[in-house]
């Protein structure tokens, strides 16, 4: 019996990664997408390998709409498509709103809104006709906390993912697809880090109720719980995974 085919964005680390090596401990298939971690795709492939999945990586930049097309046209050739983590996204240095540039948010945006939806958009158009697939795309807690002083761009494009993930839930709902979000609090990544501030979780730890920052191993657990059949009556809806914050 074959395994179902699951695509993973930004899968080169962290939460991508996670998930990755879980969906393949859970029976399904890997393409795996990084844009510039070669080494860290491959690692996340070879561990999915390990557990009995096939794992094929592919360069791709989400920002560029020629990058999505060649990943589909993998998927195409591998298909078909049973599910999507939608996971690409960056986050910049932390700076207070009043300094934001027209090119930092393009970036941001293209990257965390466009291409994200551009890639659910091409996952929909595969899964539709055959009336079954899963997309979970990952926001972030950001959305509601809107990250003052630090990542008020990051937190927008994250609250417009969360409205992306309902509107595209409730057009599909029919046709047998399922779309929800997971929205990670303060997990413990390498994102902290690209963004400038790498103990960053550590830091704001005190802040969640539950006193500790997560794991990239929770967000992926509940990650495939949303695509399990256990979670078969629930869309549209974006899980907290934050420890209560």
């Amino acid at each position: 019996m074959s395994r179902p085919l699951c695509l993973i964005t930004g899968a080169s680390t962290g939460i991508g990664a996670a998930c990755a090596i879980l969906a393949a401990q859970r029976g399904y298939d890997l393409i795996l997408t990084y844009n510039s971690d070669a080494a860290g795709a491959q690692a996340t492939a070879d561990a999915c390998i390990s557990h009995g999945a096939t794992a094929q990586t592919v360069q791709a930049d989400v920002a560029d709409p020629a990058a999505i097309d060649r990943v589909f046209a993998i998927v195409d050739a591998k298909g078909p498509l049973a599910a999507l983590i939608n996971n690409a996204g960056i986050v910049g240095p932390a700076i207070r709103a009043t300094d934001l540039t027209h090119a930092r948010l393009r970036e941001m945006f293209d990257i965390n809104v466009i291409g994200a939806m551009l890639v659910a958009a091409a996952a929909v158009q595969r899964m539709e006709p055959r009336g079954t697939g899963t997309i979970v795309n990952i926001t972030s807690a950001a959305a509601r906390l809107g990250s003052a002083n630090q990542y008020v761009d990051y937190a927008a494009t994250k609250a417009a993912m969360d409205i992306f993930t309902k509107g595209l839930s409730d057009e599909v709902a029919a046709t047998g697809l399922r779309v929800m979000g997971i929205a990670p609090g303060l997990i413990e990544t390498p994102i902290h880090g690209k963004g400038g501030d790498a103990d960053r979780a550590q830091r704001l730890a005190h802040m969640v109720p539950m006193q500790r920052t997560g794991s990239a191993e929770e967000v992926a657990n509940a990650v495939l719980w949303l695509m399990s059949d256990e979670a078969s009556y629930i869309t549209g809806s974006t899980l907290d995974v934050t420890g209560g914050r």
